[in-house]
């Protein structure tokens, strides 16, 4: 299925923008630091995203981290609290030490789908520049007490992540640094969602760029961008214990040739064969390219024809964002 660029509203979102430093040094292939005001807009305060996350929650849109993580342990978000509370509890204490929630795919909600595709709107023609077609926009908010980390891993999509309220740390490392995680581990991400072979070393942290991020303060970074992020304590006063971020992740025709390319590297590497990493050579990935679409193609068609069996679902599913 071909997905044409979706035309917003609006690329820009009135007041409200993204802004960098040296806008002619933009690029969607590297990490960059930004400005924002978004955290002024009314749906991304603290009274409306909580409202946001009761909305959410009947559907299993509220995901709790357990507290206690490091920056090497497994990133996991469970649609119950660790600690057995409802979602009007979890709102109550809010600002108890360590209480953490994800609101995911915010965009089913027509006003925030609206505000993200603002949000994406003020940079969209920066973007498209490189990196043409933008579709699937969606939000993911992050609302942490500290301390609080989310450990070590890698997304599929590019990513404006914007500090809203309280203070964060993210370290980022540049997705081309295959010291940092390996073609194969990025390949089995993209292709099967498995973190496993996504692993965090100490000594890593001195290669990433580090951002303590304000309130308006965030950066863009590119898709499979290794990334982390932590909250201390040292910045909390009465009421003013609840560091709030969001992601804006979306799709480009960059990501999904990218996506096609690891689907048909990982058969290639069944077969025994060492396969070129995406971008290493042009002209065998527009190739492979062409081949992973027919096998996204033919992966869709099967699971129509099974559409009860989960597990065969996830065997023969393609890797979001690639058709």
């Amino acid at each position: 299925m071909r997905h044409g660029s979706q035309s917003f509203t609006s690329r820009s979102a009135g007041a409200y923008r993204l802004w960098v430093d040296d806008p002619a040094a933009f690029s969607t292939h590297r990490i960059t630091p930004l400005h924002h005001n978004f955290h002024e807009h009314p749906l991304f305060q603290v009274a409306e995203l909580i409202k946001l996350g009761k909305e959410l929650a009947p559907f299993e849109q509220c995901r709790f981290m357990r507290p206690g993580l490091s920056p090497a342990s497994v990133i996991a978000h469970d649609s119950r609290h660790p600690g057995g509370r409802s979602i009007d509890e979890f709102f109550e204490r809010l600002e108890e030490p360590s209480s953490s929630v994800a609101l995911y795919n915010i965009e089913v909600i027509p006003r925030y789908q609206a505000l993200l595709r603002a949000v994406v709107g003020t940079m969209q023609d920066s973007v498209e520049s490189e990196q043409p077609d933008v579709f699937r926009v969606n939000g993911f908010v992050f609302i942490s007490a500290p301390p609080s980390v989310t450990p070590f891993h890698i997304d599929r999509e590019n990513n404006f992540w914007l500090q809203l309220h309280g203070r964060k740390i993210m370290n980022v490392w540049d997705h081309r640094d295959r010291r940092i995680v390996p073609a194969e581990a990025v390949e089995d991400f993209i292709v099967t969602h498995s973190l496993r072979k996504v692993r965090y070393s100490e000594d890593f942290r001195a290669h990433s760029v580090e951002i303590h991020a304000r309130p308006g303060d965030g950066v863009y970074f590119p898709s499979t961008s290794p990334h982390m992020t932590r909250s201390d304590p040292d910045w909390t006063g009465p009421g003013d214990r609840v560091s709030i971020s969001v992601g804006v992740t979306f799709y480009t025709s960059v990501t999904r040739k990218v996506a096609r390319v690891h689907q048909v590297n990982r058969l290639m590497r069944r077969c025994g064969w060492s396969p070129r990493f995406p971008g290493e050579s042009p002209g065998t990935d527009a190739i492979k390219a062409s081949l992973g679409g027919v096998v996204g193609s033919v992966r869709s068609k099967l699971i129509a024809l099974s559409p009860s069996a989960r597990r065969f679902k996830q065997a023969t599913a393609p890797p979001p964002g690639s058709y």
